[in-house]
C-alpha cells in the first residue's frame, strides 16, 4: 500500500476538513432547549455539516441557527423504528414544515430481524415520494450492530433501490455502534449515489478519520467538539 504522507499527496479529508463531514448531535432524552442553543452555537463555530436534534426542538434550532450555513436534521421513529408507516409519513411532513432539511428515519428494526422484507420496502415506498417532493435529504437508520451480514446487504439492495440519499449505521442507542467494517460493508452493496452516515460511538478524531476512509461521508457525533480539537491538534486545522 501506498504512504500517501510521504508521497506528498493528501488524503481527502485533509482537504475537505472533518468539521464538513460532522452532524453535531443532541438526541438524549433529557436534552434542555439551553442545550439546543448550545449545539448550535457550536454547530456555527467549527461550521458542521448539520445540527441533528428531536423533533420537538426543529423550529427553535432554525431559530438559533438563522442566516448560518447549517443544515438541520431530526430523527423520525427514533429510536427502534417501530412507528407504523403512516406515523412516520405524519412525522416526517410536521418536521419539515417546521424547518428540518434532513431526515434520519429509522427502519423497522423488528420487520428487518424478522425477514420482513416486504413491510420495509412499502415503508420506504410510502415515505420517499413525500419527502422527496420536498427536496428533503432522507437518511435510513437501520442499526448495523444488531443485523447479520446478510440482513445488512439486503437492507443495501432495497434502500439503494429506492433511492435514498443516505444509508445511516446506528441510532447510537443499540449495544453497538459504528464499525469501520459495516461502513465497508454499506460501501461495497450500495450503488455509488447512496451515501454513509457512521454514528453510534464516535468519540475520538482518529477513529472518525479510519470512518471516512472506510467509506463515510457523514458522521453523526455528540463528541463533536472533542474530535474538533483532535483535528487541531493532529492536522492543523
Amino acid at each position: 500500500m501506498v504512504n500517501l504522507f510521504c508521497k506528498g499527496v493528501i488524503p481527502k479529508y485533509e482537504k475537505m476538513k472533518i468539521n464538513q463531514y460532522i452532524d453535531h448531535t443532541i438526541l438524549k432524552p433529557t436534552v434542555l432547549l439551553q442545550e439546543i442553543e448550545q449545539c448550535c452555537r457550536e454547530a456555527m463555530e467549527y461550521q458542521f455539516a448539520a445540527v441533528c436534534v428531536p423533533p420537538n426542538f426543529v423550529r427553535s434550532a432554525k431559530q438559533f441557527l438563522e442566516g448560518a450555513d447549517v443544515k438541520i436534521a431530526t430523527v423520525i421513529g427514533f429510536p427502534f423504528g417501530y412507528s407504523a408507516i403512516e406515523a412516520k409519513i405524519a412525522e416526517s411532513i410536521l418536521a419539515i414544515v417546521d424547518g428540518a432539511n434532513e431526515l434520519d428515519i429509522v427502519a423497522n428494526i423488528s420487520a428487518i430481524k424478522n425477514g420482513d422484507w416486504l413491510y420495509i420496502a412499502n415503508e420506504i415506498n410510502h415515505l420517499m415520494p413525500v419527502i422527496k417532493s420536498k427536496g428533503v435529504t432522507v437518511k435510513i437508520i437501520i442499526e448495523s450492530g444488531v443485523l447479520t451480514e446478510e440482513e445488512i446487504i439486503k437492507c443495501c439492495d432495497i434502500y439503494g433501490a429506492a433511492g435514498i440519499d443516505y444509508l445511516k449505521t446506528s441510532t447510537g442507542y443499540a449495544e453497538k455502534g459504528a464499525t469501520v467494517e459495516a461502513v465497508r460493508l454499506f460501501r461495497l452493496h450500495l450503488p455509488a449515489h447512496v451515501q454513509i452516515k457512521a454514528s453510534g460511538g464516535i468519540r475520538n478524531y482518529a477513529f472518525a478519520r479510519e470512518l471516512i476512509d472506510a467509506g463515510a461521508t457523514r458522521l453523526g457525533c455528540s463528541a463533536s467538539v472533542a474530535i474538533m480539537k483532535g483535528a487541531e491538534g493532529e492536522s492543523g486545522y
